[in-house]
């Protein structure tokens, strides 16, 4: 019997996670991206592009798709994904698990200012001139546009697009991981002050963060919205004991 399984991707552990369940020979895995990023990086499985219409259309997908089994494994920040996909579950009576990366925490020497959205975030900088570092993606950078008197190091997958109205800003186009000399060497070339970022989580952006403590540089950092209350594990290998929980590998069941 194979079990099918769409996993809403969008992370690095959702990727892995794919490809982890994907070599089973009885589980069926379809790895479901929003279509944000321009150029996703290739993702070894069956993959669905695009949204679903909300939580009701999510939940018309289950029925239609006979998946039994939903998991959550899209970024920390798509709060509105995750609550539709608890709601979409719930609609279609089919198991969810969410996978979740701790965030960070801060450590001696660290410079957190915590705030709860962009907009928060550009007020935070202040009224003097910095020169700034937005590391949250392109989607939020816009907000900035509220704090002109900033100098600003914009950095993102895909193009901001348009350039924000702002008289003096930097794109650079880059794709993580971002090791910490790397990210020394970046706010030391461009006289940064104050680093903006979300609280992701994981080893693959934390370099700023390090190099941000190493300078003595304040970090503006965006808290987590709140998730949906549902069964979650941290890492991919916690996930993958999940499902083999759930559907018991074909060796285990002595057939």
């Amino acid at each position: 019997m194979t079990h099918r399984i769409l996993i809403l991707g969008g992370t690095t552990e959702a990727r892995q996670l794919a490809g982890r369940l994907a070599a089973r020979a009885d589980l069926s895995v379809t790895l479901s991206l929003a279509g944000r990023t321009e150029s996703p990086v290739a993702q070894g499985v069956p993959v669905r592009s695009g949204g679903f219409g909300g939580a009701e259309g999510l939940a018309t997908y289950l029925d239609q798709e006979k998946v039994e089994l939903l998991i959550d494994a899209t970024h920390p920040y798509a709060a509105r994904i995750s609550a539709n996909a608890a709601e979409a579950a719930r609609q279609a009576g089919v198991p969810i698990l969410a996978l979740r990366r701790p965030g960070w925490e801060p450590v001696a020497g660290d410079r957190w200012t915590l705030v709860d959205s962009a907009a928060e975030a550009a007020r935070a900088l202040g009224t003097a001139p910095r020169r700034a570092f937005l590391a949250i993606g392109r989607q939020e950078a816009s907000a900035f546009e509220a704090a002109p008197q900033h100098r600003y190091l914009i950095r993102s997958v895909d193009p901001v697009e348009p350039k924000l109205g702002v008289p003096d800003a930097i794109y650079l186009l880059a794709r993580g991981p971002f090791p910490e000399a790397e990210e020394r060497a970046l706010l030391e070339k461009h006289g940064i002050d104050a680093v903006v970022s979300k609280n992701s989580g994981g080893g693959a952006t934390y370099g700023k963060i390090a190099a941000a403590r190493a300078f003595g540089i304040e970090v503006v950092m965006v808290r987590r919205p709140p998730v949906p209350d549902v069964p979650s594990a941290e890492t991919v290998d916690q996930m993958a004991a999940k499902v083999d929980h759930l559907f018991a590998p074909v060796a285990e069941r002595g057939v």
